[in-house]
């Protein structure tokens, strides 16, 4: 079997460690980073973390946005959405 094949999701993981990934997490949070390590149920380990924060006033509907900067950043698996690898042209 080919190392670089792609069987199952975790597969498209597994080859973007120590790349940078966008991963969209439950309340409106975003993180692009370097992704170094990740388990059976999607928690991750990444550095030079950005996350992004979209904050909704409901009684204006003005979206305001938050950003930081994080060093190193361990995400809990059961807050992720979505995890998408780097493009591959």
């Amino acid at each position: 079997m080919e190392t670089s094949s792609i069987q199952e999701p975790f597969d498209l993981i597994r080859l973007s460690l120590s790349e940078r990934v966008f991963v969209k997490l439950r309340g409106d949070r975003e993180l692009t980073g370097i992704l170094h390590a990740y388990d059976g149920h999607m928690n991750l380990i990444m550095s030079d973390v950005e996350e992004t924060i979209m904050i909704v006033d409901e009684a204006t509907a003005a979206v305001n946005v938050a950003k930081r900067k994080v060093e190193m950043l361990f995400v809990r698996g059961d807050g992720v959405i979505l995890v998408s690898p780097p493009s591959r042209t």
